[in-house]
């Protein structure tokens, strides 16, 4: 039996591989950083081409990491970020560089929409509508007569770019698809209404399949390039959301996972598609019996890189972290909305902005860290609130991502949420999730729950009864404050 397991994670920022054990004990990883270029305020693309080659290049430098041979690997798994969108031609060539959920150039089209086009469209799809989506990208593309739409024989995300170029085939797992706002949930097929409205045919899109389903043989210059066997099994996977919640255990109901990175989001699985009468939270397919219900933030880390760029902090992101603590909870009143880059969920409004409210000339640095870690989390509590709604109440919080580094943090979000964290040791909870799915796939663990016996978990982190008091005041100064300026915008 091969020992090791290897997730490759494509991600906004980099191509991330990483090789487990089959335990989920983190073996080695490596990581090749991914540019995004903004030719116009509003747009973000980047080179699909490029972001292939740093994948075979990450995948290259952890089995070198991990100084083991090519028969000691059992499969590989992909996980994606979602909502990519790249023209190609019918030789498989990029046309353009690939949008990505950032792109802002669908803004237009959004807001032509009416209220009543909207609401439909969501519940149709269980994409809300946002710029984020393929569905507006594709509009976009429509509407501007954009040249490479209009050559395009196939509209790829960036993670069927690659499988194209490693497998020469064109397919696409349910939760990539769920996500391009052109698939329908409910029958599991591209949905013809949102097709006519983008102006494109279903044969110019992949194959929709399983998240377990193999891929067959790997080209074998790409093979040897990435140091692994042209047979070594290689499943589809999924989008990282959906890898995210798999890979650190929230599977059942109530158990909920929170990823907080540069963006963050909060998800739960469920087993039926539900859609909010809101339109505040997504339903993404997963399996063939499961769905993946939840919101995503614009405004997570990014929102404390941005304070400490702007206040000229030279110390380390943890003692910068570390000032929030000479604060109490509340930072003397100074409450901060995190829409400093738009926002999807709540709002939902890529013309959502950032503000800080209750300034006095008495707050310092640490009020104003303080109030940015303390706007992020709240902005997550109000998108868990109306995931409640949907999928009942939280009984478990899993967390992952960058900010799940920090106790000082974690703390915070056991106080706000006045819930027990619990947080993997292994902070690659996607790759995880998508090397099991692997696993599942050749047959060698019986189904994805049984990840739960081979998850690192440290110590759970729990509310302080006294702080989740306080907390729940300033929660609803929070809360109204957000509902009077979202009007603003």
């Amino acid at each position: 039996m091969s020992n090791y397991v290897i997730g490759l994670d494509l991600g906004t920022t980099s191509a991330k591989a990483c090789i487990f054990n089959r335990v989920g004990h983190l073996i080695a990883e490596a990581e090749e950083l991914v540019d995004s270029e903004y030719p116009q305020v509003g747009w973000v693309q980047q080179n699909a081409a490029a972001i292939e080659r740093s994948a075979v290049l990450a995948v290259s430098k952890a089995i070198q990491k991990a100084g083991i041979g090519k028969d000691e690997v059992a499969v590989l798994g992909f996980s994606a970020a979602m909502h990519s969108l790249v023209p190609v031609s019918g030789e498989g060539k990029p046309l353009s560089p690939a949008l990505i959920w950032s792109d802002g150039r669908g803004t237009d089209q959004a807001e032509r929409l009416t209220e009543e086009e909207r609401q439909r469209y969501y519940e149709r799809t269980g994409t809300p509508i946002h710029p984020m989506s393929p569905f507006l990208k594709l509009l976009w593309m429509k509407d501007a007569g954009y040249e490479p739409y209009r050559q395009a024989a196939f509209f790829m995300s960036i993670k069927e770019y690659l499988i194209y170029c490693w497998f020469g085939k064109r397919v696409i797992d349910y939760s990539m698809a769920s996500a391009t706002g052109l698939f329908n949930p409910y029958t599991r097929e591209w949905d013809g209404e949102m097709l006519d409205l983008v102006g494109i045919q279903a044969s110019q899109l992949s194959e929709i399949v399983a998240p377990t389903t193999l891929l067959g043989t790997i080209n074998r210059e790409i093979a040897e390039e990435m140091g692994i066997a042209p047979e070594l099994p290689v499943a589809i996977g999924a989008a990282d959301g959906q890898l995210a919640n798999l890979g650190i255990g929230a599977l059942l109901p109530g158990e909920v996972a929170v990823s907080v990175g540069t963006s963050g989001a909060i998800r739960q699985v469920t087993h039926e598609a539900k859609v909010s009468s809101r339109g505040e939270t997504f339903c993404y397919s997963f399996t063939e019996d499961s769905y993946i219900i939840g919101g995503p933030t614009n405004n997570g880390g990014i929102a404390l890189q941005w304070l400490k760029q702007l206040l000229n902090d030279q110390g380390s992101y943890e003692s910068f972290l570390a000032e929030a603590d000479k604060s109490a909870p509340g930072a003397e009143g100074l409450l901060f909305l995190p829409y400093i880059n738009g926002e999807r969920a709540p709002l939902w409004n890529p013309r959502a902005r950032g503000n800080f409210y209750g300034m006095t000339v008495a707050h310092t640095k640490a009020h104003y860290v303080r109030a940015v870690l303390e706007g992020i989390t709240f902005n997550l509590y109000q998108i868990g609130r109306a995931l409640e709604q949907l999928a009942g109440p939280s009984r478990k919080i899993y967390v992952n991502g960058g900010l799940a580094r920090s106790p000082f943090w974690l703390q915070m979000m056991a106080d706000i949420f006045d819930a027990e964290i619990y947080v993997s040791e292994n902070h690659h909870s996607a790759a995880w999730g998508a090397a099991w799915i692997g696993l599942v796939a050749i047959g060698e663990e019986k189904d994805l729950a049984s990840i739960k016996s081979n998850i690192p978990m440290g110590e759970a982190v729990h509310p302080n009864p006294g702080n989740s008091k306080v907390y729940k005041a300033i929660y609803d100064r929070y809360e109204k404050l957000a509902a009077g300026i979202a009007a603003l915008f």
